[in-house]
């Protein structure tokens, strides 16, 4: 296979793959979320939180996550709205559900940074997927003294409920129930992110899913995947593909696109907005 210096022919091409191909492997990054409206900045940001921008001179969701707050109770006001609008809804697009529509009859695979649980709420098969840097939906010990999570849902929809003044109730901040020291989001920062039954479970999965298909004809699809965090999948990706001579490597993204010589003839390189490239390629498979 050759790289297509058009996104046409690679679209054809890539639609091909993904009819041929023994397996796929999606490895998706915040790109693929940003596509389906999950933005953290801009028009979305200021619909949700008004409030703390007036206060703080905020820029956007991401690095508000870090902020300082004065209170535990103002932390988790802004932080209950960041889980719930991030979470506990569906994204604005229907861009993960029309990827799910392009793979669902293959054999696949999901790895992925994001943290929104947007596969899971789109259908895709959970004991498919491998969720390495955390939830949005669950909390951990922020020492940690043990290595489990716990669910969130229901407390944070009583956060959103009974927040008053940029603060929620005292009683609703959550503690460990073991050390009593403040819980946490569950996602990955530094040393102390938990990895409990359920990631490692996930892990050996994804694992077994690689060996099983070492030799065959892989397509490592790469979505919306930045610089951040390129040793997760981008690089192995690359490396994947290069010692499988069967596989093909493809990469869509709105900039960052680009791939090793070594495998530049099985590469193919789509620059653009994922949702409208899925859109062109379940067009083209019918």
């Amino acid at each position: 296979m050759f790289l297509k210096k058009n996104n046409e022919g690679s679209i054809i091409q890539l639609s091909k793959c993904i009819e041929e191909c023994d397996a796929i492997i999606i490895g998706a990054g915040s790109g693929l979320s940003t596509a389906a409206g999950l933005t953290y900045a801009g028009e979305r940001f200021e619909k949700y939180f008004s409030d703390f921008i007036k206060k703080y001179h905020l820029r956007d969701m991401y690095s508000a996550g870090f902020y300082s707050y004065e209170s535990l109770e103002e932390h988790w006001a802004y932080w209950s709205r960041h889980i719930y609008y991030n979470r506990y809804i569906n994204s604005p697009k229907d861009t993960y559900q029309k990827l799910l529509e392009l793979v669902k009859d293959k054999d696949y695979f999901v790895l992925t940074t994001n943290v929104d649980h947007q596969f899971q709420r789109a259908g895709f098969d959970s004991k498919r997927l491998f969720y390495t840097q955390g939830d949005y939906g669950l909390w951990q010990c922020s020492v940690p003294c043990h290595q489990e999570t716990y669910d969130n849902e229901e407390i944070v929809r009583e956060m959103i409920e009974k927040q008053k003044d940029m603060k929620v109730p005292t009683e609703l901040v959550p503690r460990c129930p073991h050390c009593h020291a403040p819980l946490t989001m569950n996602l990955r920062c530094d040393n102390t992110f938990v990895q409990d039954e359920g990631w490692y479970q996930a892990y050996n999965r994804y694992e077994d899913f690689l060996r099983r298909h070492e030799n065959c004809k892989v397509l490592y699809l790469e979505l919306g995947v930045g610089g951040n965090t390129p040793a997760i999948i981008k690089y192995p990706f690359w490396k994947y593909t290069s010692q499988n001579k069967n596989a093909i490597y493809a990469c869509i993204n709105y900039e960052d696109i680009s791939c090793p010589i070594e495998i530049n003839k099985r590469s193919l390189l789509i620059k653009g907005d994922i949702d409208q490239v899925i859109n062109n390629l379940l067009k083209e498979g019918k």
